[in-house]
């Protein structure tokens, strides 16, 4: 086998695994009339990668862990495992990020430790000390709370920097 050919293979085999898993908790789960992506939620697909991927079907329960990614739409988090639990559609309800974690929601970016998606309610919670940036401006907070439909951000113990627009003379 040629360097390229295992490099490929090192590569690729955490996705196939990944897709293989996915497939499997697709095709397992009780028929639908339509066929609906295999992580979605409100009718948009969620894409998810990782090293990789263990499915409880019959808890409607998955773990991702290892360079773990998960994206819907604006919302981007990266950390090194999610929980996910999905109803038999399969729908992803909920979603848990943890050991350390980056969010990135409408030009928001925001680091912390665990992270908490409640995708029925449509809302983030950062959690465990949070370090959250736009622009110039820098807060931290002990957690944050960002609607992900409105970007409405909520704070608590909060300090940081603001800018604001210079004087005009």
């Amino acid at each position: 086998m040629t360097v390229l050919a295992q490099k490929l293979g090192k590569i690729m085999r955490p996705r196939l695994f990944a897709l293989a898993a996915m497939t499997a908790l697709f095709f397992v789960r009780e028929p639908s009339v339509h066929a609906d992506p295999i992580l979605s939620v409100g009718g948009d697909a969620m894409e998810v990668q990782a090293d990789s991927l263990e499915v409880d079907v019959t808890a409607g329960e998955a773990v991702l862990t290892g360079n773990v990614s998960l994206a819907k739409g604006g919302l981007k988090v990266s950390c090194p495992r999610i929980d996910l639990k999905f109803d038999t559609t399969p729908h992803v309800k909920w979603a848990r990020g943890s050991g350390g974690v980056v969010a990135d929601v409408k030009g928001v970016h925001a680091e912390s430790p665990d992270v908490e998606l409640d995708l029925t309610k449509q809302v983030l919670e950062l959690k465990g000390g949070v370090c959250l940036t736009r622009g110039q401006g820098w807060l931290q907070a002990d957690s944050a709370r960002i609607d992900i439909a409105t970007a409405k951000v909520s704070l608590t113990q909060v300090k940081g920097s603001i800018p604001v627009s210079p004087r005009s003379p």
